[in-house]
């Protein structure tokens, strides 16, 4: 399907699974806007690759999202926004008896109140544009639990829900709104941990992907960043128009168990 015209903003997006959604957005014919809260040449850099490779704007916009005025400022700068693709994220694994009060803070910002503050400043765009697609970035943990997890659990079950309620708030517009809540994905971070888990439990490669990374994982395989982009890629195309309000698990089967 094209998205020629559409402008699709990305936040968290210049690595990982932000960047795999961003560049099949471009592939797709997408004008794109890429963030994080870095302000570098090489992020600047690669928004030029990505417009020189698929024939395509992309910018680059940094914008903190623990910063809600920022968020909303990012949708401003963006000058369009078709497409918002709520990506952006972190995690921290404690006790919930020991878990930094800031850093809970920090996670329920940039997580779940980034996703407010973006839907919220670009609604008005999309009903001006007459048209216009919201994309949550939760995540398994959005509809399952994990000990440990409790900031970024709560954050995704919380983008969940908002999910729900912006998709019954536009449900009479040309305007939809839905979650992808992926399981483990191989990013560049994920693949890191690799060999440290490998010496960390005496085990080789395959062992710790098959057995420690994705134990809840029933298909015992990494979703990739390109399937990631292609289901957000779907959930912009004519055929997923009645499609509102759900989430859609890329999890390999983790949330059927």
């Amino acid at each position: 399907m094209s998205l020629s015209g559409k402008t699709a903003v990305i936040t968290g997006s210049n690595s990982g699974i932000g960047l795999g959604i961003a560049r099949e957005m471009a592939r797709a014919g997408a004008n794109v806007v890429l963030n994080s809260f870095t302000d570098s040449d090489d992020d600047h850099k690669l928004a030029q690759e990505i417009g020189r490779e698929f024939g395509v704007m992309a910018r680059y916009v940094q914008a903190d999202m623990s910063d809600g005025q920022a968020c909303r400022d990012l949708i401003a700068k963006a000058g369009a926004c078709d497409i918002l693709i709520n990506n952006a994220g972190i995690q921290h694994v404690a006790p919930i008896d020991q878990f930094p009060v800031d850093t809970w803070d920090r996670i329920i910002a940039i997580n779940m109140s980034s996703a407010f503050h973006t839907t919220a400043a670009a609604l008005p765009v999309m009903r001006e544009a007459g048209w216009g697609r919201v994309i949550n970035i939760a995540s398994a943990h959005g509809l399952t639990a994990s000990p440990f997890k409790s900031a970024y659990i709560s954050a995704k079950h919380g983008v969940v829900g908002m999910t729900k309620t912006v998709a019954l708030e536009t449900a009479e517009e040309p305007i939809t709104a839905n979650a992808i809540c992926p399981g483990y994905v191989l990013t560049p971070l994920v693949e890191a941990q690799i060999p440290d888990t490998m010496k960390e439990y005496n085990m080789t490669r395959e062992e710790v992907v098959r057995n420690v990374m994705l134990q809840r994982q029933p298909s015992k395989e990494f979703a990739t960043v390109e399937q990631m982009g292609g289901t957000a890629v779907f959930l912009c195309s004519d055929a997923a128009a009645q499609i509102t309000g759900t989430t859609i698990s890329v999890d390999g089967g983790w949330t059927a168990l």
